[in-house]
């Protein structure tokens, strides 16, 4: 762990500083300003995120650094959340945003790296993009599903979804971006290496999480809410095998892959 004394470091810290007082004041109940600050911190994040990319001259979602950068700009997944699927959670969405942003600050190596001939694809982008927003709303579905362990059957706050309910749409959501990120992956491949399936560690991984998600799917389709806490633990086993995909497999020397330039 070492502090980065970059300009991208500070602004990265102040992210996080932002997001975390914002926290604070929406635990105190004081909402508004929380979420005024959560914006700031957000547009912080824009402001690295840009300046990741003229400093290393391509779209920066190369490595876990730029992965977990990315996946700090929760923000606006938050306000969709909200609106759109009537599902609340502010206050972790901060929480999670300095979660992923505590590695891109103090663990993972911020050296720019030149693309390998494998990512110098108009795939690059829009795979990557999808997992990541994809990871997001499961993470957010998997804190829905520790509510609903933890007894919370009804959602505090007015005019959202139980947190079963609310599991369940933010994967509704998120399993089509998950899906489309696994068949760019395979079209990819085939540009890449010859051929759409390679069993490549990280490609394995990747089929495990789809197909928990799909287990899922199918298990509340046939029994609806006959059973709530497996559903819930359904859910949290999804997110620990994306975890292993995001982080264990890239990072373990039991799986060397094609995909091993993701370490940084």
């Amino acid at each position: 762990m070492e502090i980065k004394e970059t300009l991208q470091g500070l602004f990265i810290y102040m992210t996080i500083t932002a997001y975390l007082i914002a926290l604070l004041f929406t635990l105190f109940r004081q909402p508004r300003i929380g979420q005024k600050i959560y914006l700031l911190g957000f547009l912080i994040a824009i402001i690295s995120f840009i300046y990741r990319w003229y400093h290393v001259r391509h779209v920066p979602m190369q490595n876990l650094f730029e992965v977990f950068l990315c996946l700090g700009m929760i923000y606006p997944v938050t306000v969709f959340s909200r609106k759109v699927l009537r599902v609340g959670g502010q206050a972790a969405d901060m929480f999670l945003g300095i979660v992923v942003l505590f590695p891109a600050g103090f663990i993972f190596n911020a050296e720019p790296q030149r693309l390998p001939p494998a990512l110098q694809s108009w795939l690059f982008v829009p795979h990557v993009a999808v997992y990541v927003l994809s990871y997001i709303f499961m993470a957010k579905a998997a804190f829905q599903a520790v509510l609903q362990l933890a007894g919370k059957n009804t959602n505090t706050e007015t005019n959202f979804l139980a947190p079963e309910e609310a599991s369940y749409r933010l994967i509704c959501f998120g399993f089509p971006l998950l899906t489309l990120g696994l068949v760019l992956g395979s079209v990819w491949g085939k540009r890449a290496w010859g051929d759409y399936w390679g069993w490549d560690p990280k490609e394995l991984w990747s089929l495990a999480s789809w197909l928990v998600y799909v287990g899922y799917l199918h298990f509340r389709y046939m029994f609806g809410k006959k059973y709530l806490q497996i559903n819930s633990l359904w859910v949290i086993l999804g997110i620990a095998v994306i975890i292993i995909t995001l982080l264990w497999v890239n990072l373990s020397r039991l799986f060397p892959g094609m995909h091993s330039y993701g370490t940084g």
